[in-house]
């Protein structure tokens, strides 16, 4: 892997601190990801639901992808 992309953020219901939460973990994310290529990554604290959302995707994209 070389780019990661969010297509959406995990937080599109409009609440500020979500999404204050995904603007601060999503960055974070995506370093850890480029790092460890894969979807195998530590959740940051606090960011849980950004996390599993985050994960998800990702490995469902990597399994389409093989």
């Amino acid at each position: 892997m070389t780019d990661v992309t969010m297509v959406h953020s995990t937080s599109e219901d409009g609440e500020g601190r979500s999404q204050a939460i995904d603007n601060q973990a999503e960055p974070v994310y995506i370093s850890k990801t480029k790092k460890a290529q894969s979807a195998d990554i530590q959740a940051i604290s606090g960011a849980t639901v950004t996390y599993e959302g985050y994960t998800q995707s990702l490995q469902s994209a990597l399994d389409k992808a093989v």
